[in-house]
């Protein structure tokens, strides 16, 4: 049925939005956000919705928001317009073709394509991705303010709200030894029902992951994510034979596929985060997954701090996952000082809970794109704060 449909058209925009407070990271501060929206029309009058969001701009990867928009209104777009949009795998071909790398924002397009999809069909997207096994997953949430006051009250509202007992730090832009006393004092603020994670965001050598990491799992951290630079393998595998009592968990380090296979014969890695944008696609997500599932390693469901729209499509895939999982962080609409969707996600019982209408199953809000459309706003493209003193 879908196959006698044709992608008609894409536009592409690019929204700014405020964050609830500075969200600090190892390479610097954000106050805004800048995700790139895709809607993506069929020739029945079907409409999708795609989302690209980066952290602080390109400082996460080689891609921005401008270079994302640049790139689906110049090259993926042309590149697609016209095909048959029940054949997904022979688009994603297509976006190959027309423009290497650039997974960010193929992934937009494909997320709007599915979403178009599966309205089209009146079903959710997840019976697209290959079916369900979960209705729900434990939704984590990032203390990043850089306080560790502010931080615990963080923490102890949302335990009180039944919204999280997973709670994870952003490490390494102070010295190890600043980081590892601030972890602890959070750790020690926490009650035993919570959990705590921290993300080094590549901000340490190996010979300092394999010093420090140990004082921070004694502190109570039981997940670490990307202790050291993407590159370094070798020192991925040391900690994953060394460290007890913690999983080291990859996510820069695994983006494609082949990325995944790299890891795991290298067994360089516990869990791999997952993340749309990262891997090029929903499709592409499950592919690499199922390298996890195979090799036995878990996964967890990463963000890039998407509005609702790119964390409602997370959930999605998220939820036909199978294997060992961690949860996810979903949590990038809590962040934003407003929703563009008039249905947010529920989270109940510390757990996002899957939507189940048509597409993405959120009601995107024209008026709220428009509201913080960029080109509407007289907005400029955002600059991360890298100053390191900001966050010492």
């Amino acid at each position: 049925m879908t196959n006698a449909f044709t992608i008609e058209r894409i536009e592409a925009r690019i929204l700014d939005i405020p964050t609830i407070r500075p969200h600090k990271l190892s390479f610097g501060a954000i106050q805004r956000q800048s995700p790139v929206i895709v809607q993506l029309w069929l020739n029945n009058g079907a409409c999708g919705f795609g989302e690209a969001a980066t952290i602080g701009g390109p400082s996460w990867n080689e891609e921005s928001p401008e270079s994302i928009a640049h790139a689906i209104a110049h090259y993926l777009a042309p590149a697609v317009v016209q095909q048959k949009a029940g054949c997904i795998e022979h688009v994603l071909t297509r976006m190959d073709l027309a423009c290497k790398g650039n997974a960010f924002a193929k992934s937009a397009v494909e997320m709007a394509l599915i979403d178009a999809l599966a309205r089209t069909l009146d079903i959710p997207a997840w019976q697209l991705l290959g079916g369900k096994v979960h209705d729900s997953l434990p939704l984590a949430w990032t203390l990043a303010s850089g306080d560790v006051q502010r931080d615990l009250q963080e923490a102890q509202l949302r335990l009180e709200q039944g919204r999280h007992r997973i709670f994870k730090m952003k490490i390494g832009a102070r010295t190890p030894q600043a980081d590892v006393a601030h972890v602890t004092q959070i750790a020690r603020g926490l009650p035993d029902s919570a959990t705590l994670t921290v993300d080094v965001n590549q901000a340490w050598d190996g010979n300092t992951a394999r010093r420090y990491l140990p004082e921070l799992i004694d502190a109570g951290v039981s997940l670490i994510e990307q202790p050291v630079a993407k590159w370094n393998v070798p020192a991925m595998a040391l900690l994953c034979q060394e460290l007890r009592g913690a999983l080291v968990m990859a996510d820069e380090t695994v983006c494609t596929p082949q990325d995944a296979m790299m890891l795991a014969r290298a067994s360089a890695s516990h869990v791999f985060s997952l993340k749309v944008a990262k891997h090029g696609g929903l499709l592409r997500t499950r592919q690499v997954a199922a390298v996890a599932q195979a090799a036995d390693i878990g996964w967890y469901g990463g963000t890039m701090l998407e509005t609702s729209i790119g964390s409602a499509a997370s959930a999605h895939v998220f939820s036909t996952l199978s294997g060992e999982h961690h949860g996810c962080e979903l949590f990038g609409p809590q962040l934003l000082v407003d929703d563009i969707v008039e249905n947010p996600m529920p989270i109940r019982d510390f757990c996002l809970q899957l939507p189940d209408g048509p597409g993405y199953g959120v009601q995107v809000s024209l008026q709220q794109l428009d509201r913080f459309d960029r080109q509407r706003s007289g907005q400029t493209p955002v600059h991360i704060d890298l100053g390191r003193s900001a966050t010492a």
